[in-house]
């Protein structure tokens, strides 16, 4: 109880300090800064509603260490702000790390305008470092957790199938979810035809990524296997959704197919990840990046080089953008046939 009396009045504090912010000299030389974001800079009404209520805040921050005016602002005083912010401990609410790095680049933007003023001797701000938000990578599954997902689908309906084909598919590649809706039937069957099958049972497709590189990206058994279920005895069922809906409309070359034969998009392949998801039992939080982020974990732990597993995702490292070395497809296609779990 003592605890929540505390919290309230750290509360009540900080609305006490934000309210008297616009009558009090600091607010005064705030509100001049949004005056100049307005008519000298242009800034939308939007900014100028993000930038005062961020300002308003810093304001009752600096009221609360007796600072009336900017050239009183040192370091410390932009530092301690910041600190705050992520535990609430001014009273307000706790902010995510991006959400502080907007806050801390109103609060450089307007020291930055109070020093060329000559309001203040320097910018106190300029050597506080913005917070660097945290890459929100969803959590692994647990092999067995895949295991049940996969199961999930009914594949005595051709649109069990697809979904047993869609989710084997991208747990056993690694692609994007736009990369696995944009794929037509063509560039599996091309591949094959090609004869691009490894001496492990392994195909490759051709996926074209972001900015339109193309990489080559090993396919699994598994994956494989329910691909041609699907091609064999789903597909064609639901191709004829368009003959039916319009004779002279072409069919779609997509490879997988919404129940009205079109391409499927990329919002109902998430539909069909979380119903079977919630089938399966999985309370987690499941998206079509968490396949994409188990695919690649469990490679690592199966043993796979982190730079095959960059290539075969084609993003960078988690750690840094530096372009990695390029491995060939033999290469790669032999180390996802010893790592990953259903690979063969």
């Amino acid at each position: 109880m003592e605890q929540t009396g505390d919290a309230d009045e750290l509360r009540d504090r900080h609305r006490r300090l934000r309210e008297a912010v616009p009558e009090s000299p600091v607010g005064r030389e705030i509100q001049d800064y949004l005056t100049h974001l307005r008519i000298e800079r242009g800034s939308s009404a939007n900014t100028l509603a993000s930038y005062r209520r961020d300002l308003l805040r810093y304001g009752a921050h600096l009221l609360g260490e007796g600072i009336t005016a900017p050239r009183q602002v040192q370091e410390e005083t932009v530092a301690a702000f910041l600190r705050g912010l992520s535990t609430g401990a001014d009273g307000g609410s706790m902010l995510s790390q991006r959400s502080m790095a907007r806050v801390l680049a109103a609060v450089r933007g307007l020291h930055r305008h109070w020093a060329a003023e000559g309001r203040s001797p320097g910018d106190p701000a300029a050597q506080v470092s913005a917070p660097k938000p945290r890459q929100s990578l969803p959590k692994a599954l647990t092999v067995d957790q895949v295991h049940r997902l996969l199961e999930a689908p009914d594949r005595t309906t051709e649109l069990g199938l697809r979904d047993r084909a869609l989710l084997e598919f991208l747990y056993a590649t690694g692609v994007r979810i736009t990369e696995a809706v944009s794929l037509d039937v063509d560039d599996l069957v091309e591949l094959r035809e090609a004869g691009t099958r490894s001496r492990d049972g392994l195909v490759v497709v051709r996926v074209t990524g972001k900015g339109d590189k193309q990489r080559v990206v090993p396919v699994g058994s598994y994956a494989q296997q329910a691909v041609a279920d699907y091609l064999t005895a789903g597909r064609p069922a639901l191709a004829e959704a368009v003959a039916r809906a319009a004779r002279r409309r072409a069919s779609s070359p997509a490879l997988f197919l919404n129940q009205r034969g079109g391409r499927l998009s990329r919002q109902s392949a998430w539909t069909v990840l979380r119903r079977h998801a919630e089938t399966a039992g999985i309370e987690t939080e499941v998206s079509p990046h968490t396949l994409r982020h188990s695919c690649a974990t469990h490679m690592l732990e199966g043993g796979a080089g982190i730079r095959m597993v960059q290539e075969m995702l084609g993003h960078a490292s988690v750690t840094t953008t530096q372009i990695y070395t390029k491995v060939t497809a033999e290469a790669l296609q032999e180390s996802y046939a010893s790592a990953h779990p259903r690979a063969l």
